[in-house]
């Protein structure tokens, strides 16, 4: 009887072969997966987390590395007419073209799903299709990384519309849905510029969203500092209730009284920012006290509503 063929039957587990081959599998595994930051690199990084997660309605100017031809401008904004990724139309007799943050359905790479769009949007022809981009250049290289957003926040989506343009009833019935869904939101400023720090009135009470840059670890150990000395706050009627992750990036937020206007908190915002720096930059070794403070902030998760 001949012998069986070992052949297809793979490295034995265990073998030196097999540890080659595992390892050189998770190495094209990790070559495939999503960037973990997939703004990483852009100064506005944070705004563009905020825009994609929890911000409704937002608009802002793409600074491009370069320039279309036809100098049409490239306008990002949080969500688009059936949630595709890029529309052009004209605009006072020149293609204006649009792209999305948010899209249905979801990318499994928010990166290259956003430097697609951007790429199509700089040549493709008013009232066409979107068609995505194989291979698109990356962001960094698509957009001018040291430049910031400079956000419009709408309270509806007539943004969609061209200006002045008639609205059949069965889109203003579609907007005014849309429009329902919004929440009102407003993008704080900060005096050191760290991070996005977002209000968004839920209702019952108002939050406070901040988007920061730093390692989580880092951040978590200087949050616990500034909580051990008390100033873990954004003063009355504020209380810490804990972080949520998204994008690579670590969210602290407040609850807040929603009877103030959001402009009522810079100061109180200022305050804590100055803290937070200071206990950023502060390299010795976490107290006792200090170390359960990070613990219990490190249990406070929260779930975006």
């Amino acid at each position: 009887m001949a012998k069986k063929s070992k052949r297809g039957s793979g490295p034995r587990p265990g073998s030196n072969r097999a540890e080659r081959v595992a390892a050189r599998k998770a190495r094209q595994e990790a070559a495939l997966a999503a960037p973990p930051r997939p703004f990483a690199g852009l100064a506005a990084e944070c705004d563009l987390v905020a825009l994609r997660a929890f911000v409704a309605s937002a608009t802002a100017d793409l600074t491009l590395a370069g320039a279309p031809a036809d100098g049409r401008s490239i306008v990002l904004g949080t969500v688009l007419p059936g949630a595709v990724p890029g529309i052009v139309r004209e605009t006072d007799g020149a293609p204006q073209a649009f792209v999305a943050t948010q899209t249905d359905p979801e990318p499994a790479d928010v990166t290259a799903a956003l430097a697609s769009a951007i790429t199509w949007a700089t040549t493709a022809e008013v009232g066409s299709d979107y068609a995505p981009v194989d291979d698109p250049a990356p962001l960094t290289e698509l957009l001018v990384a040291d430049a910031t957003l400079d956000i419009t926040v709408h309270n509806d989506f007539g943004w969609w519309l061209h200006p002045g343009a008639a609205v059949p009833p069965e889109v203003g019935q579609m907007l005014q849905r849309a429009n329902d869904t919004i929440l009102p939101t407003a993008r704080l400023k900060n005096d050191s510029g760290i991070g996005a720090p977002w209000w968004v009135d839920a209702g019952d009470r108002a939050h406070l969203r901040w988007v920061r840059p730093e390692d989580e670890d880092d951040l978590m150990s200087a949050l616990a500092r500034v909580h051990e000395a008390g100033n873990l706050t954004l003063g009355e009627g504020s209380r810490f209730a804990g972080s949520f992750r998204t994008h690579g990036l670590l969210v602290p937020v407040f609850d807040l009284d929603a009877e103030k206007h959001p402009d009522e908190w810079t100061e109180a915002l200022n305050t804590f920012d100055a803290q937070l720096v200071e206990a950023l930059a502060d390299t010795a070794e976490l107290t006792p006290a200090q170390r359960r403070s990070r613990d219990g902030i490190r249990g406070r998760q929260v779930t975006l509503r």
